[in-house]
């Protein structure tokens, strides 16, 4: 016999930025407990509004399954003695399977002869028995940061709770959880409907809170807002500009969302609009709203939690509060102006960057040096370059961004602009931040990219040369996602630069740095880390990381392009003999220790000894062509043609032959032979991962 089952947690409201964690959180650990409980039961549906994280389970088992449970314990042999009485051994094992006779055991055959054995058919335990602690488990295992506590109890959660509903089929399941009574009570919207409400059954429960204006579902409310809001600047000739992360966040504060257009006076429009727009998504929780070209409209759409019976009052009282907002965005714009990003660079010189690197002013002068030094490995021209990594920073001590930190940059393209500056510089003042998180625009212009690039560098040489690189989740200065900035830039961007000289340069800048060399090969080998992590996520394992991470390639472009040809090498199944060559080799090269790598022709006597090495000689220049050409899969291709002449040599040569001069010569041809493989990997990492997907 099935029910379905809905659980639902009422509480205060509920952080919004986290309410899709949770609710996801919630089902995901009561399905791992249901499993565990052996509780079959149907699909498992989230509901998640301010007020409220609940789960409705179709099909749930009334019990579990009957368990047959058996256990071996000692041998026959041991469990009696000769004349069959029983042993402390047999009288203990039946105790600890609560018998008192060890004659109850049963006797079964085994691989290490007859064994006493207990078997045992439980019954399963009621569902309505296991639910209290089941669903007291997953709560308490929800990703909360931070929990609560109030009133006098010493219950803790992620808001206080005020009620909670059981309902099992049509039966409440009595239990108290996190010191709460569990029932089939309720609650609708806090001003629609506060009192309160009964519940009669899990498959009512969506129909019951909407007549009590509660969208209970989250995406369908997410969805409701979209269309809404879309449809309200339609109408209004515009489109709504809806961001994913904005709109689940008013999603989560609202449970009866009702989209409402309001407008702004239309001069505002004269400040640049990733102000407007910051400040409406950022402050306001509201919605811009663009016309078809995308220039911004003197439009908002927000979104109130009620039906309101004079929706004009709260259009207006929204229009009042985004005014002045905007009125002191074009203050600080209008401000601003009236100094330049040149003059606003000396400020620079009175903020501390971090103690011992020094001022902003001292990292502009840093990052401009390693400008001039990337810009023509980029194809930048190295004076704009310079220019804009002197007023890279200016923005930061600007009025705007200092109440929209998030516009630097942004400030940094108009205020250049502004000034006069070349658009060059403009767009490498925007481009220096990119990319801001994962998945972001990478810097599109050659003077943006060695901006970029020298940015970064410099933070990353200088704070390992302080020693505060991150550790574990400690990551202050976001190394991390810096390191993922350069390894992006420098691949997508198909920029073949030895970083690793670049590093040394940068640390060469710090001050105090008294061994640049040292710090740049830390930060190089912390990059390398990032770079087998971009690996992974796109699914290269790490033997193929690992087949180039000892050949001392300083391109992160030419480390990623072997990788990647040799993770789809190492997965031609006509690969393995090659792989699990270079493998054997390695094996053998190491047990011989130094080897004189010149191969004497004259010295061979058997045919595959002469067919190996014209094979190698044939093939040598073309893989050597290949891999100047960074075409790491058509060198592959090449060393796979060696293939039948390897094997032939190891199936009819003794390598280890009793003479030395022998020996010698042909440990030298296979030295030559692994030193043509290297010339792309170390093969021999791959052995693992012959053949496999």
């Amino acid at each position: 016999m099935t029910r379905p089952l809905l659980i639902e947690i009422g509480t205060e409201e509920l952080p919004p930025k986290a309410l899709t964690r949770l609710s996801e959180a919630l089902v995901s650990e009561l399905r791992d407990g249901l499993a565990e409980a052996r509780l079959e039961h149907g699909g498992l549906r989230g509901f998640a509004t301010p007020r409220r994280l609940a789960v409705r389970i179709d099909e749930l088992a009334e019990r579990q399954p009957e368990a047959h449970l058996e256990r071996l314990g000692p041998t026959v042999s041991a469990g009696f003695d000769a004349d069959g009485k029983p042993t402390p051994a047999a009288l203990g094992f039946a105790r600890s399977c609560g018998l008192e006779d060890p004659a109850q055991l049963e006797q079964v055959a085994t691989d290490k002869g007859p064994r006493l054995c207990f078997r045992e058919l439980r019954p399963g335990a009621s569902t309505a028995e296991l639910l209290p602690e089941l669903v007291a488990k997953a709560l308490h295992a929800l990703p909360i940061p931070r929990r609560m506590r109030w009133g006098a109890s010493r219950v803790e959660f992620v808001r206080p709770i005020h009620w909670v509903v059981l309902l099992f089929g049509t039966e409440v399941v009595t239990a108290e959880i996190l010191g709460v009574r569990s029932g089939r009570t309720t609650r609708g919207h806090r001003v629609h409907a506060p009192a309160e409400l009964t519940l009669t059954s899990p498959e009512s429960y969506e129909d019951q809170l909407r007549d009590a204006f509660v969208m209970a579902d989250f995406a369908v409310r997410r969805e409701a807002i979209r269309e809404r809001a879309q449809a309200l600047a339609a109408r209004a000739g515009g489109r709504a500009l809806i961001d994913a992360d904005l709109l689940d966040e008013v999603t989560a504060l609202n449970e009866w969302p009702v989209p409402l257009l309001g407008r702004f006076d239309e001069h505002f429009l004269a400040v640049p609009r990733e102000a407007l727009i910051s400040s409406m998504q950022s402050h306001q929780k509201y919605f811009p709203v663009a016309a078809a070209d995308g220039a911004l409209l003197p439009l908002f759409i927000a979104v109130a939690n009620i039906e309101s019976r004079q929706p004009e009052l709260v259009i207006a009282g929204n229009e009042r509060v985004i005014r002045p907002r905007f009125a002191d965005a074009s203050f600080f714009y209008n401000t601003d102006l009236k100094t330049s990003l040149a003059a606003h660079r000396n400020r620079l010189r009175t903020i501390v960057y971090q103690q011992q690197l020094g001022s902003l002013f001292d990292k502009t002068e840093r990052m401009a040096r390693l400008a001039a030094r990337l810009a023509p490995l980029v194809g930048a021209d190295p004076a704009p370059a310079v220019r804009a990594a002197e007023l890279s920073k200016s923005d930061l001590v600007s009025a705007m961004v200092g109440e929209f930190g998030e516009l630097q940059g942004t400030m940094g393209r108009y205020y250049a602009r502004h000034d006069g500056e070349s658009e060059a510089v403009a767009a490498a003042l925007f481009e220096q931040y990119l990319p801001r998180h994962a998945g972001d625009d990478l810097p599109a212009t050659p003077v943006g990219i060695a901006l970029a690039l020298a940015d970064r560098l410099d933070t990353l040489a200088g704070i390992f040369s302080i020693g505060e690189e991150p550790t574990g989740s400690r990551d202050p200065f976001g190394l991390r996602r810096a390191s993922i900035g350069v390894l992006r830039t420098l691949i997508e961007r198909n920029l073949d630069l030895d970083l690793l000289d670049l590093l040394a340069e940068a640390a060469g800048l710090q001050p105090g740095c008294a061994q640049p060399e040292t710090t740049a090969r830390n930060v190089f080998d912390y990059l390398l880390g990032r770079l087998r992590g971009l690996g992974e996520e796109q699914g290269i394992p790490a033997e193929s990381f690992l087949a180039i991470a000892g050949l001392g390639v300083p391109s992160p472009l030419d480390f990623w392009r072997r990788m990647v040809a040799v993770h789809g090498f190492a997965r031609d199944p006509d690969a393995a003999s090659l792989i699990a060559t270079d493998k054997r080799i390695a094996n053998l090269l190491q047990q011989q220790g130094a080897v004189d790598g010149r191969v004497d022709p004259q010295r061979f006597v058997v045919a595959a000894e002469q067919e190996l090495w014209e094979a190698m000689c044939s093939r040598s220049g073309e893989v050597r062509d290949h891999v100047a050409r960074h075409d790491y899969p058509a060198a592959l291709r090449a060393l796979g043609n060696l293939r039948s002449p390897v094997e032939r040599f190891f199936t009819e040569v003794l390598v280890i032959a009793e003479d030395s001069g022998l020996r010698r010569n042909r440990v030298a041809l296979l030295a030559q032979l692994r030193e043509l493989f290297s010339l792309v990997a170390d093969l021999s990492q791959l052995a693992s991962r012959v053949g496999t997907p």
